[in-house]
């Protein structure tokens, strides 16, 4: 029995169990089972000692988006060719660079990268057609489509409006079965393997989810008959497992509807106010900017000017970092040795009490402040 036939067993047994006190072992079992099998899958076969071409699109800019989406349904032409002329509609409306013919081939799938300017900030904007097409499964360069979709910084969901929510729960389905986590944080649990001494079980919170007798069944199930875990807030078995996996990635992501022209104003607004949602319409250029400010808020960048001693700053080139960064980050980002060289540093802006506050390495920069650094 292959690899894929186990998974569609366990995923139909677990669609059959009834969920209640008596099968939730069973059923955490299960889903461990199937966390690992999916893991077996993504991970490249040792038997198949051909090297592969290597794949990546190469990373540009100061922040990284994956544009996933369906392949549209009906119309003419291959499934692949109407996705893509459904979302470089969308490419081609908000990058500035009409992105070069760069066409990173996947055996039927193409990435094509766009940069979008937005305050001062080059985001690099990644079209990722056919990540449905069994990519979880593998097929194709499946995996590697994946692998460029989890080095996003946030994910934007391309969603029909016309269809309602069937595409969003395959979509969220299918990334979840890879390994990625959209709008989660990561789970408040301790676990470390250990050389011996049993499991060492304890919690600080009441768990209503899992027991200790769960947690050791999916070790066991690992094969780990020795490490300490310590939950910090109530879990589900699902999180557990993928704190044991540890190769999950957690990221922020943004629903967008597109073809809000084709629905009834309540529907519209009903999917404006879902948590994390934006409508917008690529055909008549609906909402557009409102979405670069929402992608804007998610990515948590901020600018930073500098200045010379005497000069006026220079608005014509900003430093993007992420939000929370320090001066120390700053002084790195403009060179590695000035740190070291720190004597003190004027800041203009809303992170100061006064203008220009004199600050030290750990001064938290805000978004559009001016920063004068005087060496030792």
């Amino acid at each position: 029995m292959g690899i894929l036939e186990k998974i569609s067993e366990i995923e139909k047994e677990i669609a059959r169990t009834q969920k209640n006190k008596a099968t939730e072992y069973h059923l955490g079992l299960l889903k461990a089972k199937l966390a690992k099998y999916r893991a077996q899958l993504l991970e490249p076969s040792k038997s198949s000692s051909s090297k592969g071409e290597g794949f990546d699109v190469m990373k540009s800019g100061d922040a990284r988006v994956a544009l996933i989406g369906f392949p549209s349904v009906g119309g003419a032409g291959p499934p692949l060719q109407r996705h893509a002329f459904s979302q470089s509609t969308f490419l081609s409306l908000m990058t500035s660079t009409a992105s070069e013919a760069a066409s990173y081939e996947f055996t039927t799938l193409t990435c094509i990268p766009g940069v979008i300017e937005y305050k001062g900030a080059n985001i690099q904007l990644l079209d990722l057609p056919g990540i449905i097409e069994g990519a979880a499964q593998g097929k194709g360069r499946g995996r590697q489509v994946i692998a460029v979709a989890r080095t996003a910084d946030v994910v934007i969901m391309m969603l029909d409006a016309t269809k309602g929510e069937v595409q969003r729960s395959l979509l969220e389905k299918e990334l979840g079965s890879v390994g990625i986590r959209l709008n989660k944080h990561k789970p408040n649990i301790y676990f470390k393997p250990k050389k011996g001494g049993g499991i060492s079980f304890n919690s600080t919170v009441t768990l209503t989810q899992c027991s200790e007798k769960l947690v050791q069944l999916i070790l066991h199930e690992y094969k780990i008959f020795n490490a300490e875990v310590l939950f910090r807030e109530d879990c589900s078995p699902d999180e557990f497992i993928d704190v044991i996996m540890g190769n999950r990635v957690y990221m922020p992501c943004l629903y967008v509807y597109n073809k809000i022209d084709q629905i009834s104003m309540e529907e519209v607004d009903r999917l404006a106010r879902k948590p994390d949602s934006v409508v917008i319409s690529c055909g008549m250029k609906l909402n557009l900017d409102y979405l670069l400010e929402m992608l804007w808020e998610y990515l948590a960048l901020t600018c930073i000017y500098t200045k010379k001693r005497g000069q006026r700053p220079d608005f014509t080139d900003a430093i993007i970092l992420r939000k929370g960064a320090s001066v120390e980050h700053v002084c790195h980002r403009i060179h590695r040795s000035l740190a070291s060289q720190f004597k003190y540093a004027l800041v203009w802006g809303t992170s100061t009490k006064y203008s220009p506050q004199r600050v030290g390495l750990t001064h938290t920069m805000e978004h559009e402040d001016v920063i004068q650094i005087v060496k030792k």
